[in-house]
């Protein structure tokens, strides 16, 4: 079956179209309400984007803002130098809006995805995190098929694509498969702030001056732990991370 076919009837499962929304009306999804301008979300290319993030989710998460801003991150990560990593893919949401915005195959560049793809690794789970039962959250999670419980179905998804490598395991175990020497898009969305701050830690001198570092869940309330060691990393590094209110954190490698 065509991916044309399968978006095609997700979307009519879904009822999910674009031209529902109007930019004019307040915008209130995905933890985020306000006034502003958010026409982007009538732009073809970013429809086009979001409805293969769809596709390989199984369903809409209602991340409009969030994956725009993913998408203008990627965007400009795509004009410098370095290949695309993402720790935390689960079913691929964001990183397949990416390559389908980006038309992947024209690119010169490999993406790096990462993940157990069967939850959390308890290795890594600090006390703190333990406290706030995310033990708890990661088994619901599995549960109710909020993460994926395997690397099959993930792997047909990103079938589309060429220059893709999937890598099976838990971060940092799997960090040394990454064979890339310049990394200018890292995205990180492990739900857990050691393997976060181990990826950064291992990935920052690949990381290509002007490349981004974007997390997912830097100002998520449900994660307190990762903006507090993220933020040590960060004044390791002497550089400052942008909260995003969508939830997100954003660095740029700055030299100087």
């Amino acid at each position: 079956m065509s991916i044309k076919v399968i978006l095609n009837k997700l979307v009519e499962k879904t009822g999910y179209t674009i031209r529902k929304y109007d930019p004019n009306t307040i915008y209130d999804e995905d933890g985020l309400r306000c006034i502003h301008n958010h026409d982007f979300i009538l732009d073809n290319e970013f429809g086009d984007a979001y409805k293969r993030g769809i596709i390989a989710a199984g369903e809409d998460y209602q991340w409009h803002w969030r994956v725009h801003i993913g998408l203008w991150v990627a965007f400009s990560a795509s004009k410098l130098s370095g290949d695309f990593v993402e720790c935390g893919v689960n079913r691929g949401f964001l990183s397949s809006a990416i390559m389908k915005y980006l038309k992947w195959d024209t690119l010169s560049k490999t993406f790096y995805l990462l993940d157990t793809f069967k939850g959390l690794d308890e290795r890594f789970i600090c006390n703190t995190e333990r406290e706030v039962q995310i033990l708890l959250m990661n088994q619901e999670s599995l549960k109710n098929g909020v993460y994926v419980s395997g690397v099959e179905s993930v792997k047909s998804n990103f079938t589309e694509w060429r220059n893709v490598r999937i890598i099976e395991g838990a971060v940092p175990d799997t960090l040394k498969h990454v064979n890339s020497e310049e990394i200018a898009f890292l995205h990180l969305d492990m739900n857990c702030s050691t393997p976060e701050v181990l990826a950064a830690e291992f990935f920052w001198d690949r990381l290509v001056s002007g490349g981004f570092v974007l997390m997912d869940d830097y100002g998520n309330n449900f994660f307190p732990e990762i903006k507090k060691a993220m933020d040590v990393f960060a004044e390791s590094k002497k550089v400052k991370i942008v909260s995003l209110p969508t939830g997100q954190g954003l660095l740029i490698k700055t030299c100087g």
